[in-house]
């Protein structure tokens, strides 16, 4: 995990010399969620919040290509499941973590291709995710 400057710090100093903040000094992240994760979708980034604070990340991923767009929202982890395989698209989801009900997840992936509407990352990151987020925690997907 990265250690980072505290955000109490990085907003004292924005208003000290008249900077904007983050869009969320509160987590050092694009979203607004206390525990759980967020997806950036403009910029193919991720993070893992913890307790209102970013604990891993960013890290490059991938998303939904036209026509099969990651939705933009607040969700609830629903599932995990460490080895799962996609029925419609016959292909692995090694550390899916769902977290909408018609199957959308952060799963191991091509960081570098886009998806069906799931979040796409690296072997390590993808590891890091499913071992870090819980059922109830929330995943903020942002544009």
């Amino acid at each position: 995990m990265r250690k980072t400057l505290g955000t109490t710090a990085l907003a004292a100093v924005a208003l000290t010399f008249g900077l904007a903040t983050p869009a969320n000094a509160s987590t050092g992240t694009p979203c607004s969620v206390r525990n759980g994760a967020c997806v950036q979708l403009s910029t193919d980034q991720a993070w893992l919040i913890h307790d209102g604070s970013a604990s891993y990340g960013p890290v490059p991923v991938s998303h939904g290509m036209p026509g099969y767009e990651t939705p933009v929202g607040t969700y609830p982890v629903l599932r995990k499941v460490k080895d799962d395989w996609s029925v419609p698209y016959n292909a692995p989801m090694p550390n899916a973590v769902y977290f909408t009900t018609n199957g959308i997840a952060f799963h191991q992936g091509d960081p570098n291709v886009q998806s069906h509407g799931c979040v796409h990352l690296g072997p390590q990151e993808s590891s890091v995710f499913h071992d870090n987020l819980f059922p109830g925690e929330q995943v903020q997907v942002v544009a």
